[in-house]
């Protein structure tokens, strides 16, 4: 028996902490961009949002797969670097961030991991990341404007979960500052931009379907792919273990 294709998985969604706005309002929020909640339930998944306070990774047991989002720069104290002058950090998020991608890798809850979060993936498995992509390539225009995104295009390498996914070239919105340098133990790289950045990683030994994109998504509703096929391996996630449970 298959897995039931009218089920919503549970999606986790990490999110930001910081000031923000409603009505006559202004005070701390948890927030995250609506086209990562509209991603998942246009995918045919449930959103749930998961602030970085209180962090209890323990909630992942009630998932079906996690998002980690994107947002601000990777504090490099979590991979034993110095601090560039335009990086900006947000500690609390870190760890909050940090913790959640480590128990989903340990439990083989499905993970997809977004800008930042490909970050989080690379840092939570030791590896680095570029603090100012302008300075390692300085021709590239991964940030046209404050908040106006750009647009990569990248070629995936056969027989991974991109190459499937997506095809063997794609095009995607993205908005890098910082990327991966040295890769996390047991990520491999399987796609790039022309000029080497690396786009996605896999871990092809994880205990569940994990993949880490540089680039946004969630900025093109018009191209579901990856949304899609991580709801379908939440929902394959949760038949597996209902299977598992004893009676």
């Amino acid at each position: 028996m298959a897995a039931d294709p009218t089920y919503r998985p549970r999606i986790g969604l990490t999110t930001y902490w910081q000031d923000a706005s409603w009505g006559v309002w202004n005070s701390k929020a948890a927030i995250v961009p609506g086209k990562y909640v509209t991603g998942v339930a246009g995918a045919g998944g449930t959103p749930i949002l998961l602030p970085p306070v209180g962090t209890d990774d323990t909630v992942l047991e009630l998932l079906d797969g996690l998002i980690v989002v994107g947002g601000v720069d990777v504090d490099p104290a979590n991979y034993g670097a110095a601090a560039h002058p335009l990086t900006a950090a947000q500690p609390e998020r870190d760890t909050h961030d940090l913790r959640l991608t480590s128990a989903a890798l340990e439990m083989g809850l499905p993970l997809f991991a977004i800008c930042r979060g490909a970050q989080i993936l690379n840092v939570a498995l030791g590896g680095s990341l570029n603090q100012h992509v302008p300075e390692v390539l300085p021709e590239s225009n991964y940030q046209p404007a404050p908040g106006v995104f750009g647009t990569v295009g990248f070629t995936t390498e056969k027989g991974t979960l991109a190459r499937e996914l997506l095809g063997t070239t794609a095009e995607a919105p993205c908005y890098h500052h910082q990327s991966l340098d040295r890769l996390g133990e047991g990520l491999v790289v399987t796609a790039r931009a022309a000029d080497g950045t690396i786009e996605v990683v896999e871990c092809p030994t994880a205990a569940g379907w994990m993949l880490g994109v540089q680039f946004h998504p969630e900025e093109n509703p018009d191209d579901a792919r990856l949304f899609e096929g991580f709801v379908e391996a939440a929902r394959k996630y949760r038949y597996e273990h209902q299977q598992e449970s004893p009676a």
